[in-house]
């Protein structure tokens, strides 16, 4: 879990307590605490949201929360999740070089 850890930084270095982020994101403050505790994965949209509100690089915290996804589908599979892996990297390369 690489999001979470990285939002509650973000908010205490903000000194801003959980229900104004919760607020700014339109959502109750317990699911906001899901989302600090792991327990709850925030949509795109709103990680884009909580990188204006925690001023915070849009694509680091986007970056945080696609590994935290792919970490969370390879814990599924961890016998070919290397491999897979690599297969995606391989067509990501492909797709920039078109």
């Amino acid at each position: 879990m690489m999001l979470p850890e990285k939002l509650k930084e973000l908010r205490e270095q903000c000194k801003l307590p959980q229900r104004k982020v919760a607020a700014a994101l339109d959502v109750d403050t317990a699911t906001y605490c899901k989302i600090e505790n792991g327990n709850y994965s925030p949509r795109k949209e709103q990680v884009i949201q909580l990188a204006e509100v925690l001023n915070a690089k849009k694509n680091e915290l986007l970056k945080c929360w696609l590994a935290d996804k792919i970490m969370a589908v390879a814990e599924d599979g961890k016998e070919v999740a290397l491999d897979a892996l690599k297969l995606a990297l391989q067509q990501i390369g492909e797709m920039n070089l078109e």
